[in-house]
């Protein structure tokens, strides 16, 4: 998106914080790890310096469902009202004390007192209405929107300065779990513009952005929570994952993003299981793509397991559904589709028997930096459908490129696979199924009525009947309309200086709390 299309609202000062726990894993690799060793220039003691895959394209809180902008926002510049422990996936209070639902259609949410902006303007249950309005109901087409909610129109009434009730158009057994997607701006913020610089209630505030260089942001002196023990935090960003690794291990840096096995990280590099997924998305309305046949073909010209071993280094699974186990839904009794490209190339012939162009070109679309290996992911993809006789080309591109071709509206630009990531860190399908599945879903290219309908009964369950409908959602999936080709259950690597506790877990590769974030004890004064 275009920085026309955004409002500067200011800077000033926020942050947050996450118990977390996860799997550390010392990688074998080569590489200094002088971690301290200041190499790359004189570092503030203060300072927390993050080197990421990419720059943020924005940093609008109605947008912090995409990765690259929640994983700098959320909780750290701006919160939500409650916010789901990866850890237990229970529930736990943010900027609202508690919650309860109040008839069929609607919850009542009581604010948190005493807490107020970082421009010193409190926060209130009016600022919280507004923030939902803004983000659901708004024509922004805000990336939440699409995620969370779909074309479902909120209706939210701040009934006192503490006390906000929200009511959805049918009953909405996860409404609080779907409004902690929504971070908190105040009222005064544009209701028809993005914001690319918000104001939030966080323990950290925006300081200077160098748009292409670098992003600071100053810990909110004035924040309600427990204060972080980093005054500063400073964002750059490298496509490479080597780089960003020696910049750990040079003392460039004490936190690197999206590494690989093979990065250098050597003992600074930490394994952590994610919840996210990989996939090609088919967009499944155009020849020679509309073809069952032909997506069958996709499938079994994928090889999961040889990507995931020779590319991955076993970081990760072969996967064969959209969500990671612990997410409400997922079907244990499924296995990846086979890899057989005999079977591959006799659909692609029957195909072309039967009048399909399957000679159209077909564009295979990637972000850069989108995970490790993603050059070397797509190329075996399509060496491998070039060998069944389909014609693929490869385009890459950066996230703003690959933006265009992962929400609707979907531009009419004839057939195309994209390389998505999928990590549903709310713990519930209905997050994944809504916007992937249904027809007229935010990141669908493909659906039917009849699988919709299966889709919105499941959305109706609860508990065990939920969990069961689910699954079947996903059994079917390959049956009813095939729109993904699954390729791994990912795991995050992150390179960490020995300066920094930190333990990552399951929704660190979505979001990276600062306040989570301390000096080791060897490094307190």
């Amino acid at each position: 998106m275009s920085p026309a299309l955004f409002v500067q609202q200011g800077r000033t000062h926020r942050v947050a914080a996450i118990a977390v726990g996860a799997l550390s894993l010392s990688l074998v690799a080569s590489g200094c790890t002088v971690a301290n060793s200041n190499n790359g220039g004189a570092a503030r003691a203060d300072t927390l310096r993050i080197v990421l895959p990419q720059e943020p394209p924005t940093l609008e809180a109605c947008d912090v469902s995409l990765t690259s902008v929640g994983v700098v926002t959320r909780s750290n510049i701006t919160e939500p009202l409650m916010e789901r422990n990866p850890s237990t996936g229970d529930l736990e209070p943010k900027l609202a004390d508690s919650w309860e639902q109040t008839s069929d259609t609607e919850w009542t949410f009581t604010i948190h007192p005493g807490v107020t902006f970082s421009d010193g303007s409190p926060f209130e249950a009016e600022d919280a209405a507004f923030s939902i309005d803004r983000t659901v109901n708004s024509e922004l087409g805000c990336n939440v929107e699409g995620y969370v909610f779909g074309d479902a129109n909120l209706v939210v009434t701040a009934v006192d300065p503490m006390t906000l009730t929200v009511q959805s158009p049918e009953p909405d057994p996860i409404l609080p779990l779907r409004l902690s997607f929504v971070e908190m701006v105040p009222r005064t913020s544009s209701y028809t513009e993005r914001v690319r610089e918000p104001i939030g209630t966080g323990p950290f505030a925006i300081e200077r952005w160098d748009y292409g260089q670098k992003l600071s942001l100053v810990r909110n002196e004035t924040y309600w929570g427990p204060k972080p023990e980093y005054a500063r935090a400073e964002y750059q960003w490298r496509s490479e994952g080597s780089v960003r690794a020696s910049m750990v291990t040079n003392g460039e840096a004490e936190i690197a993003t999206s590494v690989g096995p093979e990065d250098g990280a050597g003992d600074l590099g930490v394994a952590y299981p994610n919840n996210e997924t990989t996939a090609l998305r088919i967009q499944a309305m155009q020849p020679p793509l509309d073809d069952m046949r032909v997506r069958q073909a996709i499938n079994y010209a994928i090889n999961r397991e040889g990507i995931v071993k020779a590319l991955f280094r076993g970081l990760g699974s072969p996967a064969e559904q959209l969500i990671s186990e612990g997410v409400v839904g997922f079907n244990e009794d499924l296995t990846p589709w086979p890899y057989d490209m005999d079977q591959a190339r006799t659909l692609i012939d029957e195909a072309r028997a039967d009048g399909v162009p399957v000679d159209t070109e077909i564009r295979l679309i990637g972000r850069t930096g989108q995970f490790p290996k993603i050059n070397e992911t797509v190329e075996v993809i399509q060496n491998s459908l070039s060998k069944i006789g389909m014609n693929v080309t490869i385009e890459m591109m950066d996230a703003a490129g690959t933006a265009e071709y992962q929400e609707r509206p979907f531009p009419d630009v004839g057939p195309y696979l994209l390389v998505i990531q999928h990590g549903n860190q709310a713990g519930d399908s209905a997050f994944t199924v809504d916007q992937y599945f249904t027809s007229d879903g935010f990141q669908s290219a493909y659906g039917t009525a009849e699988f919709d309908r299966k889709i919105a009964a499941a959305g109706a369950l609860t508990g065990e009947d939920r969990q069961a409908a689910y699954a079947q959602v996903f059994a079917d999936e390959p049956k009813d309309i095939m729109q993904m080709a699954y390729i791994a259950h990912m795991n995050g690597v992150l390179a960490k200086a020995s300066s920094v506790d930190y333990t990552p877990n399951s929704a660190t590769v979505d979001e990276m709390h600062l306040a989570a974030m301390t000096r080791a004890d060897t490094e307190r004064p």
